[in-house]
């Protein structure tokens, strides 16, 4: 049996999806709300699902074939530092130390927010030295990094699962995203507007290097994190990039948006809410060398192929569910 914290969210819920179509059996961990959140596992067939306050009598005497910790506080605008810090580091670190005694894999999301504006570059080296010169931008970043480097040191001083890594999710797009509410895609975003008839809203530009539309991301399939993961879990440790390798222009996924619904591109540029301006990213993408030593040689899925399998096999349908 498999755990899924955060199961029933974006990520986990694709996990979990892909786990079950492997045979496996599967427990979530989650809270699901009053939203529609449960849509997400509709179509499962689970071992078990419990909310997180069980979770550590929920593990008491349990044999689990590996854990995948997706469950976080994700909101970038969540200002309070305290809660992120229990959901995000010390929850995760709970789970580090059943794993190590109970010998079971662990596979935990970090994020690219841990890179910050990206001036230490994007490389997912997790040496200490490393690690230190990185400065996220706002507190889910940092309470993802903090857990970072302690399981480094702590893997480095022995006290490890037999298997473990941490995943630097970049800007992921897929099914089962929904319930998000502000931090849905952009992808979906443009999908909407799309499909009321009005052109995709962008932001402008405030760095001259980048035109309006122009700032850049690495765009990354859930499929693809999906495959990523359960590699992890079966083949490698460490601390590892995920994302496409390629960085993306907002303009690019808008076009591609409309494409794969079979409408000219029309796009119009707002201005950028000037509390975003001073901790904006212009620039992201994912250094994918470290992974693909460590023996992941499958295919990233490129960005107009997603978009549109997203479009067409999800976002059109009456149900758009995995």
């Amino acid at each position: 049996m498999f755990l899924v914290t955060g199961g029933a969210g974006f990520i986990g819920s694709n996990l979990v999806a892909a786990l079950e179509a492997k045979g496996a059996e599967v427990a979530v961990c989650d809270r699901l709300g009053h939203d529609d959140k449960w849509r997400n596992l509709a179509k499962r067939e689970l071992a078990d699902l419990f909310s997180p306050e069980r979770l550590a009598d929920w593990l008491k005497g349990r044999k689990l074939d590996g854990i995948y910790h997706m469950g976080a506080i994700s909101t970038t605008t969540e200002t309070d530092a305290d809660l992120i810090l229990s959901q995000n580091f010390s929850a995760s670190l709970d789970l580090w130390n059943w794993c190590t005694e109970a010998k079971v894999p662990l596979v935990y999301a970090s994020s690219a927010a841990t890179y910050g504006d990206g001036a230490a570059g994007f490389d997912d080296d997790q040496s200490p030295e490393a690690l230190a010169r990185l400065q996220p931008l706002n507190a889910y970043g940092w309470s993802k990094h903090l857990f970072d480097r302690r399981a480094v040191r702590l893997a480095a001083a022995g006290h490890r699962p037999p298997r473990w890594a941490g995943l630097k999710f970049f800007n992921v797009y897929g099914p089962n995203e929904y319930h998000k509410g502000s931090q849905l895609s952009v992808a979906w975003q443009i999908h909407q507007r799309v499909k009321a008839g009005e052109p995709a809203r962008l932001f402008k530009s405030y760095e001259p290097k980048y035109p309006d539309g122009g700032q850049l991301r690495d765009f990354v399939w859930v499929g693809d994190c999906v495959d990523v993961a359960l590699w992890a879990g079966e083949h490698s440790s460490g601390i590892f990039n995920v994302g496409s390798g390629e960085a993306r222009s907002f303009a690019d996924l808008a076009k591609a948006v409309f494409r794969a619904s079979n409408r000219e591109p029309q796009i119009t540029f707002v201005d950028m809410p000037e509390a975003m301006r001073d901790r904006y990213q212009y620039f992201t993408r994912s250094n994918p060398e470290k992974l693909r030593r460590a023996g992941y040689a499958r295919p990233f899925t490129q960005l107009e192929d997603g978009v549109g399998r997203y479009v067409r096999d999800y976002l059109i349908k009456q149900d758009p569910y995995l």
